[in-house]
C-alpha cells in the first residue's frame, strides 16, 4: 500500500472522531499558515517584518489578520509584504473562520447535549427519584420541606423523558424549590450506563417511582433487580418502592433484598377506607402524620426517662407527644401498656413538629379532674354500610368490611359490574346484597333508599382514567348529600379520590373523609427515604392487630362543654390504656387545610370539647 493511501487512511481515521478531530486538524493548519507566512514575510521583506517587530511581532500581525480580515485594509509597506498579509487574510477567511465556526457548533451541540441530561451528576447525600409519574411531584415538594433545615440538598431524578419537559413541569407544579436543587436525567432506570448518571453509590437514599402503566408493579419489580444486581461496595443507600398488587410483593421484597422497604399500596389503601368509614377523619389524621409541613414521628432516646414506666412519660414531654417505644433489638411496640418500662438504648417514638421542638417538661399541667368523663363507650351495633362502584380492590373491601363488622350488619353493593357474591367466600359477620345500577344516576340512587344506611362508601372506578373517574365520583357525591339533607340520621360518606386537587372540589359535597391513597402512598415512600428507621413504626402503625388511630367520640374522655386541657385529656386516654393525639373539631370538619384535626396540641392551653368532636388515640380497638 502506498505511503498516501495509508496517510488519507490515518486521515480519515481522525476525522471520523468528530468535533474534537476536526478542531485539532483546523488549528494546526492556522498554526501552520501563520508561522509559514511570517516566515517568509521575515525573510522577503525584512525591512518590512522589522517595523513590525521582526519574527515575535510578525507573528502576532499575521494572527491578527488571519483572525480579521479588515486589518489588512490599513496596511502600508512593499508590495511582498502586503502580499503576504493579503495571503495570510485570505487563508484565515477559509481557516481560521472555519475553527471558529467549528468551535461554536461543537459548544452548541455540548450544550445541546447537556440539555438532553446524558452526564453525570457530581453530588453526595442527595436522593434519587427512578421513574416519572405525578406521584413525582408529592415527593419532590415533601423532600423540598423536609430539607428545609439543609444548607444544601439536592434531588436527582433519571427518567427516560425529555428533560426539558421533566424541568418545567416541576416548575409549574412545584415552583421555588429553596435550597433544595432538583437535577433531572434522561436515561432508563434498567440500563446501568444511564443509572450512573445519577450517582446511587454516594446517595442517601434511593426512591422507585411506578410509571403510569397497565403494569406497573412488573417495571417496579425489574428495577430492584437491576439494582439489586449492581456492585455497591461499602455503602449501600436504603431503597423504597411501592406495588399496587399485593400479590406482587413477596417478589418485589425478594428482588430488593434487605435493604429495600416496599410498600403494598393495595393494602393501605383498603384498610384506610374500611377503617375511615367507621371514623370519618382518619385519612385526614395520617396524611398529617406522613407530611413534612406538620407533625410528624421521631425517633428519640431519652437518658433521663430510663427506668421510668411509658405511662410516666407520657406526662414528661412538655413539647410532644409520646406514641410508643423502639426496642434496642429493633422491635416496636406502638401504645405500650402503662407499666410497661424504658430500658436502657430504648428510643421513644414522639410525635412533634420538628425534632428540636421535642422538650421535657420540669413539672407537667395540672389535671382538671372534674372535667374527666365517666361516660362508658357504647357498645358496637350491627350497621347497614351501602358500597357503591366497583375497583379492584373492591374485594378486599368488602373481607375487611366483613371482618370489622358485628354479626347481623348489612352490606349492599351497587355497580355496574356482575354480582360478586358469585366468586367470594360467603361473609361472616355480613348479609350481603347487590344490585346492578350505574352509580351517578339519581334516580338509581333514590330506589335504593340510602337514608336507612349508617354508612356509604364511594368507590373510585378504576377502569376510567383517573381525572375521569374522579369526575364521576364527584357527581355521585353531590346527590348523596342532596337527599341526605332530608333524612333524620345523616349517613356518613367515605370517598375515594384518585387525585389531592379534586379534593378542594369536592368540599361542596360536604363528605366525611377523603382516602387520597395515591398521595398517602407518596408521603410515606418520602418518609422513608428520609429516615428508613420509621418503616417498622408505620408498618405497626398501620397493622390492623395491635394498637391502631381511632377517632372517638370526646364525651369518653370530658364532659361536654367543660373547660379543661390536653393534660387532662392524655390522662382520661391513658386510663383506658389508651395513648391520645390530639382532637377533631367537629365544626371544623369540611374546612381545609386542616379539617378540624388537631395533632399535637399544647398540653396547658384551655380546652373545650363538644359532644360532637373526636379525641385521636391509638388503642386496641
Amino acid at each position: 500500500m502506498r505511503w498516501r493511501d495509508r496517510a488519507q487512511y490515518a486521515f480519515d481515521n481522525t476525522m471520523s472522531k468528530g468535533t474534537p478531530a476536526l478542531i485539532g486538524w483546523l488549528g494546526l493548519a492556522s498554526a501552520v499558515l501563520i508561522m509559514v507566512i511570517a516566515s517568509l514575510t521575515v525573510m522577503f521583506a525584512p525591512h518590512d517584518a522589522d517595523q513590525d517587530g521582526h519574527w515575535p511581532g510578525m507573528l502576532w500581525r499575521t494572527l491578527m489578520r488571519a483572525i480579521d480580515p479588515g486589518t489588512v485594509g490599513g496596511d502600508t509597506g512593499g508590495h511582498t509584504y502586503l502580499a503576504f498579509m493579503l495571503a495570510v487574510t485570505i487563508g484565515g477567511i477559509f481557516i481560521v473562520s472555519a475553527l471558529i465556526g467549528v468551535l461554536t457548533t461543537g459548544l452548541d451541540a455540548k450544550i445541546a447535549e447537556l440539555r438532553k441530561g446524558h452526564s453525570t451528576i457530581i453530588e453526595r447525600d442527595h436522593t434519587v427519584l427512578l421513574g416519572w409519574s405525578d406521584q413525582i411531584f408529592t415527593v419532590i415538594s415533601e423532600l423540598v420541606k423536609a430539607d428545609k433545615s439543609r444548607r444544601r440538598s439536592c434531588v436527582a431524578i433519571l427518567a427516560d423523558r425529555d428533560i426539558i419537559d421533566m424541568e418545567e413541569a416541576i416548575r409549574r407544579r412545584i415552583g421555588d424549590t429553596g435550597g433544595t436543587r432538583v437535577v433531572c436525567r434522561r436515561g432508563n432506570p434498567l440500563h446501568r450506563a444511564d443509572l450512573e448518571m445519577v450517582s446511587p453509590s454516594t446517595a442517601r437514599s434511593i426512591m422507585v417511582i411506578a410509571p403510569p402503566v397497565d403494569d406497573p408493579d412488573t417495571h417496579v419489580i425489574k428495577v430492584l433487580l437491576s439494582l439489586g444486581a449492581r456492585e455497591w461496595g461499602s455503602h449501600r443507600p436504603p431503597v423504597a418502592a411501592a406495588v399496587t398488587d399485593s400479590a406482587n410483593l413477596p417478589a418485589a421484597r425478594l428482588a430488593g433484598g434487605p435493604t429495600t422497604q416496599v410498600v403494598d399500596a393495595d393494602d393501605i389503601g383498603v384498610r384506610l377506607v374500611v377503617q375511615s368509614h367507621r371514623q370519618a377523619g382518619l385519612s385526614t389524621v395520617c396524611t398529617d402524620l406522613l407530611d413534612f409541613s406538620g407533625n410528624a414521628l421521631h425517633l428519640r432516646a431519652e437518658p433521663s426517662l430510663v427506668g421510668r414506666t411509658y405511662g410516666e412519660a407520657l406526662d414528661a414531654y412538655e413539647l410532644g407527644v409520646p406514641l410508643g417505644l423502639r426496642r434496642a433489638d429493633r422491635a416496636v411496640v406502638m401504645n405500650p401498656a402503662a407499666d410497661t418500662v424504658i430500658e436502657h438504648d430504648d428510643e421513644i417514638i414522639v410525635l412533634a413538629e420538628d425534632d428540636l421542638l421535642i422538650r421535657l417538661t420540669d413539672g407537667p399541667p395540672p389535671i382538671v379532674t372534674e372535667a374527666v368523663s365517666t361516660t362508658e363507650p357504647e357498645p358496637a351495633k350491627p350497621a347497614r354500610t351501602l358500597l357503591l362502584g366497583w375497583n379492584h380492590r373492591a374485594p378486599e373491601v368488602i373481607g375487611l368490611l366483613d371482618a370489622f363488622a358485628q354479626p347481623g350488619s348489612v352490606l349492599d353493593v351497587v355497580a355496574l359490574h356482575h354480582d360478586p357474591r358469585e366468586r367470594l367466600a360467603a361473609p361472616q359477620n355480613l348479609e350481603m346484597g347487590f344490585a346492578r345500577c350505574e352509580p351517578t344516576d339519581r334516580a338509581a340512587l333514590e330506589a335504593l333508599d340510602v337514608g336507612s344506611y349508617q354508612h356509604v362508601i364511594v368507590l373510585s372506578d378504576d377502569a376510567c382514567e383517573p381525572q375521569h373517574a374522579d369526575a364521576r365520583t364527584l357527581v355521585t357525591l353531590l346527590h348523596l348529600r342532596d337527599m341526605d339533607e332530608g333524612v333524620e340520621d345523616p349517613y356518613s360518606i367515605v370517598s375515594e379520590i384518585n387525585d389531592e386537587g379534586n379534593r378542594e372540589l369536592a368540599q361542596v359535597t360536604k363528605v366525611d373523609d377523603f382516602v387520597v391513597s395515591a398521595r398517602l402512598i407518596s408521603l410515606l415512600l418520602t418518609q422513608l427515604t428520609q429516615n428508613h428507621h420509621l418503616r417498622d413504626v408505620f408498618a405497626d402503625l398501620l397493622d390492623p392487630s395491635g394498637s391502631e388511630i381511632y377517632l372517638k367520640p370526646a364525651t369518653e374522655y370530658l364532659r361536654p362543654g367543660v373547660p379543661a386541657n390536653f393534660a387532662t385529656v392524655i390522662d382520661a386516654a391513658r386510663k383506658r390504656g389508651q395513648t391520645a393525639l390530639g382532637y377533631r373539631r367537629h365544626e371544623s370538619f369540611h374546612q381545609a387545610p386542616g379539617y378540624g384535626v388537631v395533632l399535637n396540641p399544647d398540653r396547658a392551653a384551655p380546652l373545650t370539647l363538644s359532644a360532637d368532636d373526636r379525641v385521636i388515640v391509638l388503642a386496641e380497638h
